[in-house]
């Protein structure tokens, strides 16, 4: 619940989530005439599942940068990712976002949603299911990254 006491703050996470998040700002921003604060978190060093698996992750993470320029605790946050799988990326954002600050609320929006939950996580905001199998990997392309806004679905078979 976004209120004048709880206005909202959009933080995208790194890398795709932060071009959707500054859309959503924007789109916000068009409609009612006002930006939300806009944020970026990068959770790198939050992961659990770091050299976990093959080829899962990087044995050692590529660290980007987390910019946070409003007070957390005063603003209900939507957090921003492009793909929601397993989960844990989304549980290494909450535990990065609360390093500054206790936000009265978090909500979550992915661009896409491809099933295979780990941890009890689900989002508020979904912009398309996909459902996959364990096998297909789901690669988002935005124009502001890569040239180009696109959606890729993957056998990792192929690769």
């Amino acid at each position: 619940h976004v209120s004048a006491e709880r206005p909202l703050a959009i933080v995208g996470i790194h890398t795709n989530g932060v071009p959707i998040a500054r859309r959503i700002a924007a789109l916000i921003a068009d409609f009612t005439g006002t930006s939300p604060p806009l944020g970026t978190i990068d959770i790198a060093l939050y992961r659990d599942d770091v050299g976990v698996g093959e080829g899962r992750r990087h044995a050692v993470p590529i660290v980007g940068t987390t910019e946070l320029d409003f007070d957390i605790s005063a603003h209900s946050v939507l957090l921003v990712d492009d793909v929601l799988f397993t989960g844990r990326t989304i549980r290494a954002a909450i535990d990065a976002l609360f390093d500054y600050g206790r936000p009265p609320l978090v909500q979550l929006a992915a661009l896409v949603d491809r099933g295979h939950r780990e941890l009890p996580i689900r989002p508020d905001y979904v912009g398309k299911n996909l459902p996959t199998a364990r096998g297909e990997r789901v690669t988002v392309h935005v124009a502001e990254i890569h040239g180009v806004d696109e959606i890729l679905l993957e056998s990792t078979a192929d690769r």
